[in-house]
């Protein structure tokens, strides 16, 4: 499984709007088919479900943490560059 580590840009961390972000980009991905999933994860912890807000938020990522970004499927490489861009992003 393709995965690509990344820092958290936002200076509120995966909170609120950032998370709301990625949770879309990656539903969007898996009911588009470009992946049949799409996880994160930050500091060795279990890899939670990218599609799950609460998830992505409950990993308590803040501003320079950095997450592991893991995708399966055919569209994987160009998913996790997409996600990595949004989780890596500068806006709050």
């Amino acid at each position: 499984m393709p995965q690509l580590t990344v820092a958290v840009g936002s200076s509120v961390g995966l909170h609120a709007r950032p998370a709301s972000l990625l949770v879309a980009a990656a539903g969007k991905a898996v009911a588009g088919g470009s992946a049949s999933s799409v996880t994160i994860a930050k500091d060795g912890s279990e890899p939670a479900d990218a599609r799950s807000i609460l998830s992505v938020i409950a990993l308590g990522a803040g501003p320079g943490d950095e997450v592991v970004l893991a995708a399966e499927g055919d569209g994987a490489d160009a998913v996790l560059q997409e996600l990595a861009a949004i989780v890596a992003s500068e806006e709050d």
